[in-house]
C-alpha cells in the first residue's frame, strides 16, 4: 500500500554539540521562567520546532532513538554514586517528555504517538503518520536526539552532530507522489533522523512523498 504524504511545512536545526540558546529562542516561546527551567533539550528542540512550522495544537507523532539520555545518565550516575535521584530527572527520562512539554505549552489535548526504532525511527514516523493523516487532520511529525552527555566521546565514533531534531507537518495527498526522497540524509547526523532530514530537504512548490507501508 502506497498514501502520498504532502509535506505542507518543514524545520530543521543541529549543532555539533548543544544547539545554542538564541538559536532555540526559549525564553521566547516560553516566557515563564519556571517552565523553562524543567525543560530538557529535547523539549527545547521540540518547541522552537513546532512554532517553525506553525503548530500549535493537533495531533502528534514523535520519535527518538535514544530518548532523554540527559536524564537517564543523570539517573543512573546517581545510583552508582548511592545518591538520591532527582524526582526531576526521573520525571524527565520518559521517552514522551518533549512532546508532553510541548503540548501542555499549548494546551494541545490531541493524541501524542511515540515511536522507536533505533535507525528506522524517522521512516517508521512517516509510515504512522501516512496512516494516521488518512482521516484528513494535518499532523506534526516530529525527532529529535540530544546526545551531547558526559563521556559521550568514549562511546561516539559516528555521530558529528550531537544535537538534532526535523519536523514535518503533513497531511494526505490525492497528488502523485516523490518516491526517490530515501536515503539522502545529512552525513554525521544520528540515522533515526535521515529519512525525514531528506523529506524536509526537498523544495518545490509542492512537496509531496509517496509512502509504502
Amino acid at each position: 500500500m502506497k498514501i502520498n504524504l504532502e509535506i505542507l511545512e518543514s524545520a530543521v536545526i543541529y549543532a555539533p554539540q548543544e544547539i545554542e540558546a538564541l538559536a532555540l529562542r526559549t525564553k521566547e516561546l516560553v516566557p515563564k521562567m519556571m517552565v523553562r527551567r524543567r525543560l530538557t533539550r529535547a523539549a527545547k528542540i521540540a518547541i522552537y520546532l513546532a512554532n517553525e512550522v506553525h503548530f500549535q495544537k493537533g495531533r502528534i507523532l514523535y520519535g527518538s532513538s535514544f530518548g532523554e539520555l540527559s536524564a537517564t545518565a543523570n539517573i543512573l550516575n546517581a545510583i552508582a554514586s548511592k545518591e538520591s535521584i532527582s524526582p526531576t530527572h526521573f520525571q524527565n527520562s520518559v521517552y514522551n517528555t518533549a512532546v508532553s512539554y510541548l503540548s501542555m505549552l499549548y494546551g494541545n489535548e490531541s493524541e501524542i504517538m511515540t515511536i522507536s526504532s533505533g535507525d528506522k525511527t524517522s521512516l517508521n514516523l512517516l509510515k504512522s503518520g501516512a496512516i494516521k493523516a488518512l482521516d484528513g487532520d494535518e499532523i506534526l511529525l516530529l525527532v529529535t536526539e540530544t546526545l551531547n552527555i558526559e563521556k559521550i566521546d568514549e562511546v561516539n565514533s559516528c555521530i558529528d552532530y550531537l544535537e538534532a531534531g526535523v519536523a514535518l507537518k503533513v497531511r494526505v495527498s490525492q497528488e502523485q507522489g516523490r518516491a526517490s526522497w530515501q536515503n539522502k540524509g545529512l552525513r554525521g547526523l544520528p540515522k533515526s533522523l535521515k529519512d525525514m532530514f531528506a523529506v524536509a530537504q526537498f523544495e518545490g512548490e509542492k512537496n509531496i512523498i509517496e509512502v509504502e507501508l
